[in-house]
């Protein structure tokens, strides 16, 4: 108890004022483009598998760009989500938390993906980070769209 109001150790919803006109289409925008995108990330887990047992069955090692071509048109794409997820953050004023995980969700996705996966293809380490780094892109996605959640429309 805090004074006459019991201590819910953050579980209660919080809301930073009515979402209403911009604002609140904006809000609801942010969450199904926020699901959008950790539906575009299942995909490209299954694109990347699927270029990699495509060139280890197929024997298409000295085509495989074209079997990483649909994993990476959708990683482009998932940069442009990402954006708009940042764009969306921002009209609805959703708060410091939201507006810097999508910033970093902007940054991952349309710098650092890009740059581990050009490196992986000389140095094997960076293409494992590059993976760990689709995993953290996934996540930080996930902990924005359940903290959504949390918040009233």
């Amino acid at each position: 108890m805090i004074g006459s109001k019991p201590a819910t150790a953050g579980h209660e919803k919080v809301s930073a004022g009515p979402f209403t006109g911009l604002r609140g289409g904006a809000f609801l925008g942010y969450r199904w483009v926020l699901l959008v995108f950790l539906l575009a990330g299942v995909a490209q887990v299954f694109l990347a598998g699927l270029g990699v047992f495509s060139l280890e069955d197929q024997g298409l090692e000295a085509a495989g760009d074209t079997a990483f071509a649909p994993h990476r048109d959708l990683g482009f794409t998932m940069a442009g989500i990402a954006l708009l997820i940042l764009l969306l953050a921002v009209i609805a004023r959703l708060g410091a938390r939201a507006i810097a995980g999508s910033a970093v969700l902007v940054l991952l996705t349309s710098l650092v993906q890009s740059l581990l996966a050009g490196l992986g293809e000389d140095h094997v380490a960076y293409g494992a980070l590059h993976a760990l780094d689709g995993l953290l892109i996934l996540g930080i996605a996930a902990c924005l769209f359940f903290w959504s959640w949390r918040r009233e429309p």
